[in-house]
């Protein structure tokens, strides 16, 4: 088959990279333009200095646009509208955005989450991709919703890297700051609360029940690690079981029977859940790599899926371990 032309708009940054890593080695695509507002004219490895010797692209501007099948939108809330409103592509250019711009429905971009909507995603021309709090929570809890099982409070207490707040230097990144630190931010009430508590709707449409999320800020760079509970009826072994039939033919999430940890996700488009149960609480803990299946490895997979290719093509990556 001929390779897939890609364009990337906001190559430079963290998403940027880590898409431009698994591109780079995809079997099925050829990289004909990445464009970067602040890098155009230098070389990707410039700033991408770990892609030396992999690659001699050029960071461009949009000039190249029509030549491609699809373009993904590596860039900051607000700003892939922005870029969209400013382009003249074809009525066939299939597009998938990574910021948060096109996630809330109705949208005329699919929610690209596809452990939930991979049908949907298969006939696409639009993609929004889920964000990485998001992604770590929704797959926690999507087997639960099924099962009409979420008719209680959820309290959510999720870690995230320092890769998460974007490559942008400020108070609450800097290394001095960040490292042997930990913090709060944004408590009840992230901006990824709404595209969770609208996934869950869709498999229990009676969900109302209240998600409080306190997110915290980790003294690492990359991954999230969840830990969820809520009041549950449900046995153990009808949990466990409906965990296992939901994810039984998606390829990135895995049922632990053990407890888990950042290093098993860790440059990888895995998520690993464990689930145990105390008395009537149910606990379960997810965890991802935040730029991977929470960004770049992600919106790879729903490319894969949108081409009709291996879901898996491009993603097969071996974690840090240590």
């Amino acid at each position: 088959m001929n390779k897939i032309k890609i364009g990337i708009i906001g190559g430079a940054g963290y998403t940027g990279g880590e898409l431009l890593r698994l591109l780079i080695h995809h079997p099925h695509v050829e990289i004909t333009f990445v464009n970067s507002k602040s890098h155009t004219g230098k070389f990707v490895t410039d700033v991408h200095t770990d892609l030396i010797g992999d690659t001699d692209l050029v960071f461009s501007n949009y000039e190249m646009i029509e030549g491609i099948d699809v373009l993904f939108l590596c860039v900051g809330h607000g700003e892939a509208l922005k870029s969209l409103s400013q382009l003249k592509y074809s009525s066939t250019l299939k597009i998938i955005d990574l910021s948060q711009d096109h996630r809330i429905q109705p949208s005329t971009f699919v929610y690209g989450l596809p452990e939930l909507n991979r049908e949907a995603i298969k006939t696409a021309q639009y993609i929004a991709n889920p964000g990485c709090f998001a992604t770590c929570i929704e797959l926690a809890l999507l087997p639960l919703a099924v099962l009409n099982g979420l008719n209680n409070a959820v309290h959510i207490s999720a870690t995230t890297g320092a890769t998460g707040a974007g490559q942008a230097l400020s108070a609450a990144t800097h290394f001095t700051w960040r490292h042997n630190n930990l913090s709060i931010y944004k408590a009840f009430e992230h901006q990824h609360l709404a595209e969770i508590g609208q996934s869950l709707n869709q498999l229990q449409p009676n969900f109302n029940s209240e998600l409080n999320f306190i997110p915290y800020r980790g003294s690492f760079s990359r991954g999230i690690f969840a830990s969820i509970y809520t009041s549950c009826e449900l046995s153990i072994e009808e949990i466990q079981y409906q965990y296992q039939q939901f994810y039984k033919e998606h390829p990135f999430v895995h049922i632990s029977k053990n407890p888990i940890d950042l290093k098993q996700v860790v440059n990888t488009n895995k998520c690993l859940l464990h689930i145990e149960k105390h008395g009537d609480q149910l606990l379960i803990t997810s965890c991802i790599d935040n730029l991977l299946k929470g960004a770049s490895g992600q919106a790879v997979q729903n490319m894969n899926l949108m081409f009709g290719l291996e879901e898996n093509a491009g993603l097969k990556l071996k974690s840090i371990n240590y």
